[in-house]
């Protein structure tokens, strides 16, 4: 059991540009600012350009070789999102699977203010 972490790697290589930049600076800082929006799902609480998750790697990776063919940052994150699901972007669109997402937000603060109407409405009687 204490070894488990230790062979939790796949001991494959690194992905090609897992820790490698692109040539092209401009290309580079489109895949950086995209990797930091999008959320590694091995950590979760990290972005793929923080974590040293293997996964995070093959992301970074994935990331980079699309931009570095030619598509918007925009285009590979509705790829990501299709393939792992709205949760892997920090910045999840409107859906139907993250209205909840939006709309807890307002429905509690609306709730607070409701009970705090009624207790205050309580004190004054």
């Amino acid at each position: 059991m204490l070894a488990a972490p230790a062979v939790a790697d796949s001991g494959q290589p690194a992905a090609p540009y897992a820790y490698r930049q692109l040539t092209d600076p401009e290309q580079e800082a489109r895949a950086k600012a995209l990797m930091e929006e999008l959320r590694c799902l091995v950590c979760q609480g990290q972005s793929i350009a923080d974590s040293d998750a293997e996964l995070a790697g093959d992301m970074r990776s994935l990331v980079r070789e699309r931009i570095a063919a030619g598509e918007s940052p925009e285009q590979v994150r509705s790829w990501l999102v299709e393939r792992y699901g709205s949760w892997v972007s920090y910045a999840p669109v409107l859906g139907a699977d993250t209205l909840l997402l939006y709309a807890a937000p307002l429905l509690l603060l609306l709730l607070g203010g409701l009970l705090a109407a009624r207790r205050l409405k309580r004190r004054a009687r």
